[in-house]
């Protein structure tokens, strides 16, 4: 049985993340004849086109698609087996790169990501901020070792490591009349207060629009951003209200400038925070410390939201 060429397979990967051969050749550093010769070589090897290359906009055929499958386990599983090899006697080495929302940044760096470096000085962490949808395209494109995203939506492709509870709140300026309510709110109740809404790429932002639809309600926002920061000052300066879970904004809850008041629709009430990698991809050694120090130490995933006191 011949062997599949892992440059031609790396060749493969480039032109499906870049588009066409000239750009993919671009990032890989090589001629575009190089990266064509060796997609052709590859075709000889599985006897069937594994590119299209008269289809600009979907260059990979099917046959490419499973080889593709294939380098990206490969490539997972030797640098799983690369990091233990390197870190028998222990974690001394390696790298770390997740996907956060920015609403869990707060908790990350608060004492999480602190004690991990000075646990493991020799490990580095990257850490990109992206929203549900963007985190989930990073995985993907196999850009990060897992990320933590807020409601994303469930995707055959990717496995759940880590899932909890945490509501998707309004949130109200300390004072605010809709503070008082004593029962979970409806949009039609809020659709005359002023607003701010987060961009629909993160999963606080889709969830909105998702109960917009099937309420028939449409909100108007008085502004929109793709910042929690922002949302949070617009709440807090009692401007208006906004949608956020409520440990996003426990420091504000707790020194008495913002409200938590839940809401009724059960998209939101049953809103769930996950931890995601990529299925059948195995953590580097690294990677598995890490995600088991966060377990222990990031009040996003040590608890659901009802076990959190204010």
């Amino acid at each position: 049985m011949q062997q599949f060429s892992p440059r031609a397979l790396e060749y493969l990967n480039a032109v499906e993340r870049f588009g066409t051969i000239r750009k993919a050749a671009a990032r890989l550093n090589v001629d575009p004849s190089a990266v064509s010769r060796q997609l052709s070589q590859l075709e000889d090897t599985v006897g069937m086109p594994v590119w299209d290359r008269m289809n600009a906009s979907s260059p990979i055929t099917p046959a490419g698609a499973e080889l593709l499958r294939y380098y990206k386990k490969m490539k997972a599983s030797e640098a799983a087996t690369l990091s233990r090899l390197h870190d028998l006697i222990g974690l001394r080495t390696g790298e770390v790169r997740i996907a956060v929302g920015e609403g869990f940044i707060s908790d990350l760096i608060s004492s999480s990501l602190q004690s991990f470096l000075t646990a493991y000085t020799g490990i580095q962490i990257g850490v990109e901020i992206a929203g549900a949808k963007d985190a989930v395209q990073m995985l993907e494109d196999d850009q990060i070792d897992f990320a933590i995203a807020y409601a994303p939506v469930r995707n055959p492709k990717l496995h759940c490591l880590i899932e909890k509870h945490h509501p998707l709140d309004l949130i109200t300026p300390s004072g605010h009349p809709l503070a008082k309510a004593t029962e979970p709110l409806s949009f039609s109740e809020i659709a005359d207060t002023p607003l701010a809404l987060i961009d629909s790429s993160t999963g606080m932002g889709r969830l909105v629009s998702f109960v917009e639809e099937v309420s028939h309600i449409r909100l108007e926002p008085r502004l929109r951003t793709n910042s929690v920061a922002v949302l949070k000052n617009f709440v807090s300066s009692g401007m208006g209200i906004t949608f956020m879970p409520k440990l996003t904004v426990i420091v504000e809850i707790r020194s008495g400038k913002i409200s938590v008041v839940p809401m009724a629709h059960s998209a939101l009430s049953q809103a769930r925070i996950r931890v995601l990698c990529v299925e059948g991809r195995e953590l580097t050694l690294a990677a598995q410390a890490f995600l088991d120090h966060l377990k222990q130490s990031m009040s996003f995933l040590m608890a659901d939201a009802d076990e959190i006191q204010c």
